[in-house]
């Protein structure tokens, strides 16, 4: 049996967590420069808000409603993730991460020692919310993709109460019915449509066909396992590492500017921050890049001609996780593409051909010792960072040459504190 365990509402839930005076309300949080909606509350799902639609198109309707607004603060919402990842990583042997607010886990064998799994996860729910005060839901079934599909259905169904267990024939196919093709995981807009027109709405229709069909209609081997999956056989399994997630085959660091920027240095000094954030991507989970591709991009909707977006992929000499030698690059990336004049709003660092680090080929005339010195640097630099807080250390070519908040920082006007990470912002009690 697989679980999947998703957070509802998530970045909401974790801004409610610490002002609980919000529960029942109206709450939305928007996305990086405080652009769009991204994550809402049920009460605020009620008067129409829809997931993506821009903050300035809605404002009116915010406020006549009253809602209350936050900007995304992802250092709470990555912690607060982590701490529910680390209480199901305590009491099931897997857990695979598949989101911030997702995660899977492996429950084979587990009913013949602890009993029966639907009061099991019950527990878990009121354990996670106790610790938390996270609101979770868990869909429980034979395979990764039928649990995802009980898990919408719990959350979709009111009198299930945030939990579903398929663990009977009938449930399944009770399950399968109640889901349109569409919300299966794996279907997307271009297979729905061909579904469609074949007279397959439902996800007990399209379990209903054979290994052949699907292997045919769905894209050969994949779709032959989805079917598989969603009549019960299981074909994936937990993708599971030291942390709970599966390491990832690329790392990508881009942002938005919170304001146009023209000048090469301060471009280059967001570029060397993007790219040391993601160097400390790649050595937490072990790895060394062969490839890295830079790119700016201007305004679509400004008066300047296309293309809006220019990129360089530069291969490395040698796959490292070195912050230095990744800025040396980036640097060299960012002047091919840059144009004297031109107004940037968005610039990001794309790491690819991830490697092992350790094990990567090493170059015929570097001293091996220099390679294990530098990768000893880096290692102590983020020991630093993480005793001292992130930032306290920094690189200076990541560092804005004016004091102050750096020119390509996003807009948050409605952040809230980093209630969990940063010692001046926890909350204070006095009795």
């Amino acid at each position: 049996m697989f679980a999947l365990v998703d957070c509802n509402n998530f970045y909401v839930s974790c801004e409610q967590a610490f002002q609980p005076q919000l529960e029942g309300r109206p709450v939305v949080v928007l996305s990086n420069n405080d652009g769009c909606l991204i994550s809402r509350s049920a009460e605020a799902k009620a008067l129409g808000l829809k997931m993506g639609e821009p903050y300035f198109k809605i404002k009116p309707l915010i406020q006549q409603h009253d809602v209350r607004v936050f900007s995304s603060n992802y250092a709470l919402y990555g912690d607060m993730s982590a701490r529910v990842l680390h209480y199901l990583s305590s009491v099931v042997p897997e857990v695979e991460m598949y989101s911030i607010d997702e995660c899977f886990l492996d429950l084979h064998g587990m009913e013949a020692y602890q009993g029966d799994l639907s009061k099991l996860a019950q527990a878990w729910k009121q354990e996670i919310k106790r610790r938390t005060h996270i609101p979770v839901c868990i869909g429980i079934a034979p395979t990764k993709t039928l649990a995802k599909l009980a898990n919408r259905l719990a959350k979709k169904t009111p009198s299930l109460e945030g939990l579903l267990y398929l663990n009977t024939e009938q449930c399944r196919q009770w399950a399968l019915e109640q889901t349109p093709v569409e919300e299966v995981w794996g279907i997307g807009k271009q297979h729905t449509q061909k579904l469609w027109n074949q007279g397959i709405i439902t996800a007990a229709q399209l379990a209903g066909q054979s290994e052949g069909w699907a292997r045919k209609q769905l894209g050969g081997v994949v779709g032959a396992r989805l079917v598989r999956e969603l009549q019960g056989t299981p074909c994936q399994q937990l993708a599971s590492s030291e942390d709970g997630g599966p390491s990832r085959k690329s790392i990508a660091y881009t942002r938005t500017f919170g304001q146009p920027l023209s000048d090469f240095h301060i471009v280059q000094a967001a570029v060397a921050h993007f790219a040391s954030k993601a160097a400390e991507k790649l050595r937490r989970q072990g790895s060394a890049v062969n490839m890295l591709t830079v790119f700016i991009s201007k305004s679509r909707y400004g008066t300047e001609p296309p293309p809006h977006t220019r990129s360089a992929v530069l291969t490395l000499p040698l796959a490292t996780s070195d912050t230095t030698e990744l800025l040396r690059h980036a640097r060299v990336g960012l002047k091919r593409i840059w144009e004297p004049g031109g107004v940037y709003k968005k610039a990001g660092v794309l790491l690819d051909g991830l490697e092992t680090a350790g094990q990567q080929q090493l170059l015929l005339f570097e001293p091996n010792e220099q390679a294990e010195r530098r990768a000893s640097l880096m290692a102590e630099l983020d020991k630093v960072n993480q005793r001292f807080g992130k930032g306290a250390v920094r690189f200076a070519a990541a560092v804005p040459r004016e004091r102050g908040p750096a020119p390509w920082a996003g807009q948050h006007q409605f952040q809230t504190s980093a209630y969990t990470t940063r010692w001046e912002d926890l909350l204070w009690i006095r009795a």
